[in-house]
């Protein structure tokens, strides 16, 4: 029989680490503190506890106040013509994404400074890839909006946030011109910024007012569609290539767009709502 002592029992350490993270290593912020038993680095928290991680629901005013700031977004016209850039990255990206999954090859999305923009892909020039491609430009921004609206029901934030960039890291990877190249570099650096220094009150006030502002503006672009329509001479929205393709009247795409863009805005709202 031993008679060495018995070793002590296990017991938390933390540990801080500056400078970039390390496997087992949760990035918080500049310094990373990380707890650990015995030294064993095996049993700090992973990367991904950290952002899967569950934070408490804001108060009902925070999350009010991101909607009225949301509807000023997309109400004010001197606010409008800056925001609506946000809800174009969304619009090329879904067209992109479409045109990836149908098997059509990508040639890339080029975003302007009078909000339009362009995506580029090459195949067949119909059949039902070419129609899924261009159906889904104006539905994505609402389709993302209920995507966050449903993560942050749960209340992961953090989840949220770090999707919200790996979607405007993959539009970056695509992009073709350089006020798009700008617009992506600006918009992906406040969302880090936010999702990386920010405290957590202040990225739940943030990650609300991004899905209010993807719900109610996906509704406005399907209005002035309507509206350009019915002045424009040369026929090459998304709804007339629709309507080419499919024998489907435009009008008919249009109201289909506006049906799906407020249904998704009434069903986001009430999950940002419903822990209220």
């Amino acid at each position: 029989m031993s008679n060495e002592p018995p070793l002590p029992p296990a017991s938390p350490m933390t540990v801080a680490r500056s400078g970039t993270s390390r496997r087992g290593v949760v990035p918080t912020g500049p310094t990373d503190t990380v707890v650990m038993v015995n030294g064993d680095l095996r049993t700090a928290p992973t990367w991904m506890d950290a952002v899967l991680a569950v934070q408490p629901m804001p108060p009902i005013e925070s999350i009010v106040i991101a909607a009225a700031v949301a509807a000023a977004g997309v109400l004010m016209p001197g606010l409008w013509p800056r925001t609506r850039h946000l809800l174009t990255i969304a619009h090329e990206g879904g067209h992109a994404l479409l045109a990836l999954l149908t098997g059509r090859r990508l040639a890339g999305i080029r975003l302007h400074s009078d909000t339009s923009g362009l995506s580029v892909s090459v195949g067949r020039p119909a059949g039902i890839g070419m129609i899924l491609t261009l159906a889904v430009g104006y539905l994505t921004p609402s389709v993302l909006g209920l995507a966050a609206a449903a993560t942050l029901a749960t209340g992961r934030v953090t989840a949220m946030l770090w999707g919200t960039l790996l979607l405007l890291a993959g539009v970056l990877l695509q992009i073709r011109n350089f006020f798009g190249l700008g617009l992506l570099i600006v918009t992906g650096g406040i969302v880090l910024a936010v999702s990386y220094w920010a405290p957590a009150d202040v990225q739940a006030l943030f990650g609300y007012l991004l899905a209010w502002f993807l719900l109610l503006g996906g509704v406005r672009p399907v209005l002035e569609l309507a509206r350009a329509r019915r002045s424009a001479r040369a026929r090459t929205s998304d709804a007339d290539q629709l309507a080419r393709l499919t024998r489907v009247p435009a009008v008919v795409w249009v109201l289909l767009f506006l049906v799906g863009t407020v249904a998704i805005a009434v069903l986001g709202a009430r999950l940002l709502l419903a822990g209220t």
